[in-house]
């Protein structure tokens, strides 16, 4: 099939699914699932993210127990989310689930790596891995489940229109050439907020439906340059800031997507020393010495599709609390600052 019947195809399988109702949705795709993997048994990678765990939801109502769920801790995720997957998954929803620590592994495989494209590749091949080391442990398994939406389909299409794709994504572009399952996708052809409407119809539980969106890859992604266990440690503690502070505002302020960047660059800045210690507000008394410490860049948009979002208006106080929290709190930064940039002409994250 050449790349125009290729585009045509998934335009036509787009156009076949955007005017159905979420439950119509949930019944076209068990049968299709169900088809497909036949007496098979499929493994899902679980993240805990919306996309996975409704795939995983959509394939355990078509396969029941043939599907195991894989959820691989690649040391890439946010504070406190490898702790509460598996209780979740296992406790709540009563889906076989392997948990594999992979942390050394990824790390030692992303060191030195400093290509956002490479990381992606490297983190895509890892997973790739894993899951095969961990199927081959269960038997015949033939099929890998993965959460793809259509904006990952459509920003990885590289030279399809003639011109270059936005970035490879991890569900899409970054997988090895050589992945010896067959690739079970039922979430391919919708977008974001269809997805999160299918999750409420297969009685998902609100926290998870609308849980903001994170990338396959982790913090890999919103770490410029080379990822390591300190500069992990650095941005999780000041996304951590982030999310604690907007979820303050109703409705986290209406915010589609809100997350901490660390650039690959530091900032020269000044340290107080005094009775408050240092981190504490430079306009009170005492000694200072000149700092070299890393920058954290905000980053909150508005959306509904991923398509194209705006840059979040948050308060002024919500900005003031993140910033003066994360250089009071997060050892190793003096330095915050708001991205207000709109898709286009950026993308959502920065790698």
């Amino acid at each position: 099939m050449d790349v125009n019947e290729n585009l045509l195809r998934e335009e036509q399988a787009r156009a076949r699914v955007a005017g159905m109702a979420p439950d119509e949705f949930v019944e076209h795709s068990i049968g299709a699932i169900a088809r497909q993997v036949g007496d098979g048994r499929a493994v899902c990678g679980l993240s805990g993210g919306v996309d996975s765990s409704v795939a995983a939801a959509l394939v355990h109502r078509a396969v029941g127990d043939r599907l195991t769920c894989i959820f691989v801790d690649h040391g890439l995720l946010r504070k406190g989310e490898a702790r509460g997957v598996e209780d979740v998954f296992r406790g709540r929803f009563r889906m076989n689930l392997v948990a594999v620590d992979a942390r050394d592994r990824f790390l030692a495989k992303l060191a030195g790596v400093a290509d956002p494209e490479a990381k992606r590749k490297i983190i895509g091949e890892q997973f790739i891995r894993v899951f095969e080391e961990e199927a081959s442990k269960l038997g015949d398994v033939g099929y890998l489940v993965q959460g793809t939406i259509y904006p990952d389909v459509l920003e990885s299409r590289s030279q399809a229109r003639g011109g270059a794709g936005v970035k490879s994504h991890h569900n899409v572009g970054g997988l090895p050439e050589d992945v010896r399952f067959e690739l079970v996708e039922p979430l391919r052809y919708l977008f974001k907020d269809e997805v999160r409407r299918v999750g409420h119809a297969l009685g998902l539980p609100e926290s998870l439906v609308n849980r903001q969106p994170f990338p396959g890859p982790g913090l890999a992604v919103r770490i410029l340059g080379e990822v390591t266990r300190e500069r992990l440690e650095i941005l999780r503690q000041a996304d951590a800031v982030v999310r604690e502070e907007i979820e303050k505002l109703p409705q986290a302020g209406g915010v589609w997507q809100y997350f901490a960047v660390l650039p690959a660059i530091r900032s020269v800045g000044v340290a107080v020393i005094g009775d408050a210690g240092e981190g504490a507000d430079t306009g009170g008394a005492g000694a200072r010495r000149r700092t070299y410490s890393h920058l954290i860049a905000v980053r909150a948009v508005t959306s509904s599709d991923a398509m194209t979002a705006q840059w979040a208006r948050l308060p002024h106080g919500v900005l003031d609390a993140i910033s003066r929290r994360i250089v009071a709190e997060v050892p190793g930064v003096n330095r915050v600052v708001y991205d207000i940039t709109s898709k286009p002409p950026s993308t959502i994250e920065w790698e």
